[in-house]
């Protein structure tokens, strides 16, 4: 299918719910707009170190990984993320990798915003069955 790349907008939900407090001022947010690899062979949201300090992204834990070498180790994970991707948006946690290594975009990002890669044109659209927004299972009597 060949390399698909995206742009991606990162926004500390942290500093949202700052503004919803009424601590901090609207553009005090910190936002970043990314070009990232949609990837599905991967699982999470994969960001460098410089884009997580820019925002300010807390660290919530340390999860162990497997490496595309097979490897496995222990990486930082952090909180506090809004993605924007396709004028659909989703709260989610990701994966710290080295400053400068390319941002990857896994399947449970876009799982949760409900997109799917169209293969042969590498690019990423909104689920055809859901064009309007996505729509989650609750399987689970109410």
């Amino acid at each position: 299918m060949g390399k698909v790349m995206t742009q991606l907008k990162l926004t500390n939900a942290g500093d949202e719910g700052l503004v919803r407090a009424g601590l901090l001022a609207p553009d005090q947010v910190r936002r970043l707009e990314i070009e990232a690899l949609v990837d599905t062979g991967a699982t999470r949201l994969v960001l460098p170190a410089d884009v997580v300090a820019f925002l300010g992204l807390p660290q919530i834990d340390r999860w162990a990984v497997r490496l595309a070498d097979g490897t496995v180790r222990k990486i930082p994970v952090v909180g506090d993320i809004k993605i924007d991707l396709l004028g659909r948006w989703m709260h989610c946690d990701a994966l710290v990798t080295p400053a400068g290594t390319t941002p990857l975009i896994g399947q449970i990002p876009l799982e949760g915003l409900d997109l799917v890669v169209k293969p042969g044109s590498k690019e990423i659209i909104a689920n055809p069955a859901h064009p309007d927004g996505p729509i989650f299972d609750l399987l689970a009597a109410t």
